[in-house]
């Protein structure tokens, strides 16, 4: 008769099966996937053990009970395992929860012998044990085997270990679920993403939804209309140039060639000659007449990075340039006209270099007939994710990677405040895609490379960055439990009010509520 015991009454006793229960440990701690290691959790029985025809059923779609994985089965053995709820012993264990230990299944009617040809198993008596694997309080599948001529104590101590292999199973199955699940919620975020990415009216190839994006968009493609000069402010990284490059290519001139000078990368001897070209014969080295960036972006746009690095002496002859429209190759003579749109550029306060005499105030105004300023990453709200999933992409596609962000690492991102804005940003996500070893990029990966950033990071251009506009708050602090009471004295300072706090503990309004979400500040 099937000894019906319930599953949380049994007590192990029996056999020292501790080297078998530390093999199976050590199996399930290998970063096998669910298959391979179920599949090595029912080896291990049988041959350590001389149990037979192990096997693992789960329910399936139709709330059918099917054998997914088994050891000394034959193909067709398994597909003949197959039972509805309840039915037969199986069945039974699986809507009571108790386990099944029948001595000899000969003797029992209730045994369907479904996959087992009580014919081809050898000996007298054929044992069977039946265990209930539990998800959470219920069973979802039943771990059952054979035994050749067991003695009772035998199947009570086989019944021991079973209970403690059903429990590595469900360990099993429990996180190949939980990796299965997290991975479908970060491939449906990346896939939202990557949809709101594609919809996104992005100008010219500059990515981003936020407002206050837009609206430097609007009026740089307004400026683009006109041949006025445009001066663009912003902070190193906030992508300058291709503001740049979209100005020329919504304008008039877009068919004609769009010019780049770095005034900063270009030694002072130099810098002359590479604008304005020289005359064979100039000066030492000058064995050739060469043209200079002005004639060659003539009809078009000539773009003047850094322009706050010029010389003074150097800036004069530009102010020349733009008034009269005209110049002269360096050792020339000969007046040459010219049709350039200049668009300047700097990440410095000319103003200040005006009070410092280092920058002419005559070409400052000539300069800054459109000025437009460029925000910084941490004042474009929401576009963090939309930038970081778009080097995400592209990182993946040049190191043949697949990988994807976790929710909190997207979180993680969005409160940091960009010193470096748009050129850290990248830099930092085609790290994480090289060096992510699981192909998720989690919490803790940003976190370490957030915390190099700032080590890394010159003091001079953190004053300078975050000074800039009244901004005061910390580019970049971890989260500690000691954080919590000071946070929850800043809001009942404030009176709730989130934003007073933060600026009271010298954050961002974002980094607070990053803050508070991690410490479980409702």
């Amino acid at each position: 008769m099937v000894a019906l015991i319930s599953a949380r009454e049994c007590e192990p006793t029996g056999r020292d099966d501790i080297g078998v229960v530390f093999e199976a440990s050590k199996v399930i701690a290998k970063t096998f996937s669910s298959d391979t290691s179920i599949i090595q959790l029912l080896e291990l029985l049988v041959r350590a053990t001389g149990m037979s025809k192990a096997r693992v059923l789960l329910l399936d779609e139709s709330n059918t009970l099917r054998v997914k994985y088994s050891c000394g089965l034959t193909a067709k053995e398994s597909e003949l395992g197959i039972y509805a709820i309840g039915e037969g012993v199986t069945g039974r264990v699986l809507t009571t929860g108790n386990i099944a230990l029948i001595p000899d299944i000969r003797r029992e009617p209730a045994y369907l012998a479904k996959t087992t040809d009580i014919t081809t198993l050898s000996g007298g008596r054929v044992g069977y044990i039946a265990v209930p694997i539990f998800a959470l309080d219920a069973a979802i599948g039943v771990l059952t085997v054979h035994r050749v001529n067991p003695t009772i104590p035998l199947l009570e101590s086989d019944l021991t270990l079973l209970r403690i292999f059903a429990a590595f199973i469900q360990q099993v199955l429990r996180i190949d679920q939980l990796v299965t699940d997290k991975t479908q919620n970060l491939a449906e975020e990346n896939n939202l993403l990557r949809a709101a990415l594609l919809e996104q009216k992005t100008a010219y190839g500059i990515i981003g939804s936020s407002a206050v994006l837009r609206a430097v968009v609007k009026t740089a493609l307004q400026a683009a209309d006109s041949h006025a000069t445009i001066m663009l402010n912003g902070e190193s990284g906030t992508g300058k140039e291709k503001f740049a490059r979209m100005i020329h290519v919504a304008s008039v001139r877009k068919d004609k060639p769009f010019i780049t000078v770095n005034c900063a990368a270009i030694p002072e001897s130099l810098l002359e000659s590479e604008l304005f070209g020289h005359e064979k014969g100039s000066f030492t080295g000058a064995i050739n007449r060469k043209l200079g960036k002005f004639e060659a972006a003539h009809a078009g746009t000539l773009f003047l990075d850094e322009i706050g690095d010029m010389n003074v002496d150097l800036q004069a002859k530009l102010l020349r340039v733009l008034q009269e429209r005209s110049m002269q190759r360096v050792g020339g003579t000969d007046d040459i006209v010219i049709d350039v749109r200049v668009i300047a550029a700097t990440h410095r306060n000319l103003k200040e270099l005006i009070n410092e005499g280092s920058f002419r105030l005559d070409l400052y105004y000539r300069l800054n007939v459109l000025p437009i300023e460029l925000p910084p990453l941490r004042e474009r709200e929401g576009d963090v994710r939309l930038l970081a999933l778009y080097f995400l992409q592209r990182a993946n596609q040049r190191h043949n990677r697949n990988a994807l962000f976790s929710p909190d690492a997207f979180s993680l991102l969005e409160q940091y405040a960009w010193p470096g804005n748009i050129r850290q940003l990248e830099n930092v996500v085609e790290r994480a895609v090289i060096l992510v070893e699981s192909g998720i990029i989690n919490e803790a990966r940003i976190q370490s490379f957030l915390a190099e950033e700032m080590q890394n990071e010159p003091t001079d251009a953190i004053t300078s960055t975050y000074s800039k506009g009244g901004y005061s708050g910390r580019p970049y602090v971890r989260v500690q439990s000691s954080d919590k009471k000071q946070i929850l004295d800043a809001l009942a300072d404030s009176r709730g009010n989130k934003t007073q706090a933060a600026l009271s503990l010298g954050l961002t309004p974002r980094q607070l509520q990053y803050r508070m979400s991690k410490l479980n500040i409702g």
